[in-house]
């Protein structure tokens, strides 16, 4: 049975090269037999900042946006963020995202392609880690962490080494890994 993961751009900048990424992490994932991609780029989704009146583990949400926002959080059986490293942590538009939800998120595999300079946006990723674990989320290795990201799009294309494709490629699977021990959970 082919299981859906959700594919999240999280850099919303005008000059981002983050949706190159998240298309061919896409691409990777939809080379895989179990999976059903869906993308949302969070420029597109264009979230206010959290405008809900209640805490979001009770999901009575009141704005149109944040409803179709759970629905497709609560389709997806598997999350992968692909986010950029700004000053050692995450962007607070991928924070938003995120805090307008709780139980939505709970129980999901959840991977990471990073980038950025040196470190390839893993700190961003080592900053994350705390919030995936509030949400009960399972994180998943490996993660893509692409350092210097940058000078892997030349003119609007990305040219990214094989060695890329095998690292996304093992996450990938990971994932498909991840997603049968938690439905064996939620059936007992």
């Amino acid at each position: 049975m082919t299981k859906k993961i959700l594919i999240v751009a999280a850099s919303t900048r005008p000059t981002r090269i983050g949706h190159h990424y998240a298309e061919w992490f896409a691409q990777r994932a939809g080379n895989h037999e179990a999976f059903e991609v869906q993308s949302v780029d969070l420029r597109e989704l264009n979230l206010p900042l959290i405008d809900e009146p209640r805490h979001p583990r009770f999901g009575d949400y009141q704005h149109e946006h944040t409803k179709n926002w759970a629905a497709t959080v609560v389709g997806a059986d598997a999350v992968v963020f692909v986010m950029p490293e700004y000053n050692f942590a995450f962007t607070a538009p991928l924070k938003n995202a995120i805090d307008y939800l709780f139980k939505e998120w709970n129980d999901k595999p959840v991977g990471f392609v990073s980038y950025g300079g040196a470190s390839g946006g893993l700190r961003a990723v080592n900053a994350l880690t705390p919030v995936m674990f509030a949400l009960n989320m399972k994180t998943v290795h490996p993660v893509v962490a692409i350092p210097f990201a940058m000078r892997y799009v030349k003119d609007g294309t990305l040219e990214l080494p094989e060695s890329f494709d095998e690292t996304a490629d093992a996450l990938v699977a990971a994932l498909a890994d991840a997603i049968g021990p938690f439905e064996a959970d939620t059936q007992a």
